[in-house]
């Protein structure tokens, strides 16, 4: 089922499914600042979590699903555990320690660790243009978090938890591939939210105590977190995935702080500074320069033969 070697040329179809991915998960930020006031890290991944397999297992039930075979099932359970699982609680928990942009650094080792792995373990190689445009969007990323850091304000915890976000989910990005082979993206995706839905579980004392002192506001919050930027955008992501590289889905993701700032400046009001803007731009054209093909080699000219 694994599509990523489909044709020449870019895959508009997984380009478009990128991209619902990256607006998605830029609009999770704005959300999570309203629901992290009210919830726990670990209530707050549950909440979002149950709300998405609730929600991808009634469309397993529709769509009649079947079970993913049985050569699918270690990506699955790694995916699970590593990116639906650890990865969103120790963000959440992570960002209680460290301001926004020292997070956003730190996180943005993710897609990183995906290249590396993906061209170690998957094969993928080490295109020359990818390397370069995870390197300009990296520096943008930094930029970006370097102009919305406060400054003095990170624990030694925080930096850790983030990094450990990281780590797990550039491992969990990796994990998802070789699934994607035996299975289809809304099965590899649903089935690792069940996992990942386990592993939070031990936080449902945390959940059913915050869940009747929170407001409205937080909760719905919480659900739409669980329907947008986990159901469809895991679902949108592992079908691009499918049809392309780890590398360069990872690549992708460095787009999501520019869209971040958009989405902070437009639903929050947060009017961002030149350097943010600037950061956000760098971010964007490393994303451009990480999808570009490299230029064809001219063909050898033919030889002139003499009658």
């Amino acid at each position: 089922m694994d599509q990523s070697a489909a044709g020449p040329g870019p895959d508009r179809r997984a380009l478009a499914a990128a991209s619902v991915t990256v607006a998605l998960w830029a609009s999770a930020f704005v959300s999570i600042r309203s629901a992290a006031a009210h919830y726990d890290p670990g209530a707050l991944a549950l909440g979002r979590l149950l709300t998405a397999s609730v929600a991808l297992g009634a469309v397993l039930l529709v769509k009649r699903v079947p079970f993913p075979p049985r050569q699918a099932w270690p990506g699955i359970l790694a995916s699970g555990v590593l990116w639906f699982g650890l990865y969103m609680v120790a963000l959440n928990w992570g960002e209680q320690g460290v301001d926004a942009g020292t997070a956003a650094m730190i996180v943005n080792i993710g897609p990183i660790v995906i290249a590396l792995l993906g061209g170690w373990l998957l094969k993928e190689g080490f295109p020359p243009m990818l390397m370069a445009g995870m390197a300009v969007s990296f520096a943008g990323a930094v930029v970006v978090g370097l102009s919305t850091s406060k400054g003095g304000s990170s624990s030694l915890a925080g930096v850790l938890l983030c990094l450990l976000a990281a780590l797990t989910y550039g491992a969990g990005v990796v994990s998802q591939k070789p699934a994607l082979r035996h299975a289809s993206p809304i099965q590899v995706t649903t089935y690792g939210c069940f996992v990942g839905t386990a592993v939070t579980l031990p936080f449902a004392w945390q959940l059913v105590s915050q869940l009747p002192q929170a407001p409205l506001s937080a909760t719905l919050n919480m659900v739409y977190l669980g329907l947008f930027p986990t159901a469809l955008a895991f679902t949108t992501w592992t079908y691009a995935l499918s049809r392309t590289t780890a590398g360069k889905m990872g690549a992708t993701t460095y787009a999501v702080p520019a869209v971040v700032v958009l989405f902070a400046w437009i639903v929050l009001d947060e009017i961002p500074g030149a350097l943010t803007l600037l950061g956000g731009a760098i971010c964007l054209a490393g994303v451009a320069v990480s999808r570009r093909r490299p230029a064809a080699k001219p063909a050898d000219a033919p030889v002139s033969r003499k009658a």
